[in-house]
């Protein structure tokens, strides 16, 4: 008869516990936009850090202005409708030893920007 309780204890806790679940957090990403202040240092940091030499900036009108070797820069920071900020990269005359130039600069931009 104890055997019998003690098997049917097993058999109720083993009931119990199967209806217990635990599950993991979901990470959600954030879509709060990036303020202007952190992406336009971003920007300027990010083209130093690729070797453009920064030599004007319109805060105001979100542009920065530069050179590397031959190549003229422009960068400009685009407030979108939803509040985001668009980082557009433009550059002429570019010489062949720049190539990729445009790349190395976004990959420095995400770096700054921690992403």
């Amino acid at each position: 008869m104890l055997r019998l309780r003690h098997f049917l204890h097993c058999i109720l806790l083993t009931i119990m516990l199967a209806g217990c679940v635990v599950y993991e957090p979901v990470p959600t990403p954030t879509t709060r936009p990036a303020s202007f202040d952190r992406s336009w240092n971003a920007a300027i940091l990010a083209a130093q850090d690729v070797g453009i030499d920064v030599s004007m900036t319109d805060r105001s009108a979100g542009q920065i202005f530069g050179q590397r070797n031959t190549a003229s820069v422009t960068i400009n920071l685009l407030q979108q409708a939803d509040g985001s900020l668009r980082v557009k990269f433009d550059v002429k005359n570019l010489s062949p030893q720049d190539q990729g130039l445009g790349d190395r600069f976004s990959a420095a931009y995400d770096r700054r920007m921690g992403r």
